[in-house]
């Protein structure tokens, strides 16, 4: 009998045994669809073609830092497939791209998709099915609502916090400015709008003497231009994407209309918006960053930039490397692998929000000194400093403070 209970009692303890380390080994390895052992699968929507197509090279730089990622053994040995589809910056065909990304490839989340109009097209959509829509190439202030939208998160500065720094500049520098405002007509350039408008505060109307609206499908902007010359602005706030931009800055030197500038920072790019507009037309413009620029001679011995073109030496020679959109890619690819990194083998969508709202001080390559990533959460915006900067010659000159804005939606 004794015998008997014994072997009764290894039994118990082996089954006890075997129970818990299965136990253990499911507590260490979680996944949701889109994860496994060997693979983690990210998807994303770019504007390849169309109006917004001078963003694309966002998607091309952060599929280079993948390649990278998972050339070097991947995160914590997972290879990245980075699934990227082109929606022409076109909202029905973003539905139709993230319908396909998370119904038919099964990616674990979307990272990075682009435009304001595009997101707001699936933010819905994303929070009903519990997929992540994570750093939303977007600075709409709308993304930074953790309450009613838990699974999305933007990444850049927003645009509200953006446009009230211009306005706190303009009051103090030119209190009488007759001002004229060129914005897209959507949910990005209202959300522009509305910072400026709330920056002014009650000289808002007495200030902002005309305002013009355009459409993406548009050829040209030439006409708005005139517009705003013939109602006496002398301070310009161009709320655009590039082809626009770069077109407004032309259609001002061919007029000869010299207003006080102030461009939104999503077209500061030399490549995509300046030099197209000549840089003889766009001196003395003001604009705001929060990414070191690649191209301004400050940078030329810095440790971060010098891996940077490393980087792109060896995974996208065929980058330009004065377009800032390209330093863009590479700093929020670096935060979504970090946030990976940080999940471990809990590859769950809930933990892979968890992550993105528990960064305190992190601190990418490429963002200017001073600029830190936060989250919470309760505060989905992880970057909320900007530093203004003025073109002369050739490249950005950045004057003052890195600014703090806690402009929350």
């Amino acid at each position: 009998m004794d015998s008997i209970h014994m072997r009764r009692g290894a039994l118990s303890a082996a089954l006890v045994l075997a129970v818990s380390l299965s136990t253990a080994a499911l507590a260490q390895k979680k996944y949701d669809i889109g994860a496994t052992d060997t693979e983690i699968k990210i998807g994303n929507i770019m504007p390849y073609s169309g109006p917004a197509s001078s963003y694309s090279v966002i998607g091309k730089t952060e599929a280079a830092y993948f390649k990278k990622i998972n050339a070097e053994g991947g995160i914590n040995g997972r290879k990245i497939d980075f699934i990227t589809y082109d929606d022409g910056y076109s909202p029905p065909k973003t539905v139709e791209q993230a319908r396909k990304l998370v119904e038919s490839d099964e990616v674990l989340l979307i990272f990075n998709s682009l435009g304001t109009p595009p997101n707001s097209a699936i933010h819905r959509y994303m929070n009903a099915k519990r997929v992540p829509q994570l750093f939303v190439a977007t600075g709409a202030t709308k993304w930074n609502d953790p309450k009613d939208f838990p699974w999305t998160m933007g990444w850049q500065p927003n645009y509200q916090s953006e446009t009230q720094i211009y306005a706190k500049y303009i009051l103090k520098n030119y209190p009488n400015a007759r001002i004229g405002v060129l914005y897209q007509n959507d949910d990005y350039g209202k959300d522009y709008l509305k910072g400026l408008r709330d920056g002014l505060g009650s000289k808002a109307a007495s200030m902002i003497v005309r305002e013009e609206s355009y459409e993406t499908t548009e050829p040209t902007v030439e006409s708005h231009i005139v517009n705003l010359k013939a109602a006496g602005a002398d301070v310009f706030v161009d709320i655009s994407i590039p082809k626009f931009a770069a077109q407004a800055i032309k259609t001002s030197a061919e007029i000869q209309w010299k207003p006080a500038h102030f461009l939104n920072s999503v077209s500061s790019s030399i490549s995509a918006t300046i030099k197209p507009a000549g840089f003889d037309n766009s001196q003395g413009i003001i604009s705001s960053a929060y990414l070191k620029d690649p191209t301004d001679p400050q940078w030329k011995d810095d440790a971060e930039i010098k891996a940077w073109n490393a980087f792109l030496d060896k995974y996208y020679p065929e980058a330009n490397r004065a377009d800032a959109f390209v330093i863009y890619g590479y700093a929020v690819a670096q935060n979504m692998v970090h946030v990976l990194k940080q999940c471990g083998d809990d590859l769950t969508r809930a933990n892979i929000m968890k992550q993105a709202a528990g960064m305190h001080d992190y601190l990418v390559a490429g963002l200017l000194p001073g600029v830190k990533i936060n989250t919470s959460e309760t505060d989905f915006a992880p970057i909320s400093q900007l530093q203004l900067m003025r073109l002369k010659g050739d490249t950005w000159e950045r004057f003052g403070d890195v600014i703090s804005s806690d402009v929350n939606g």
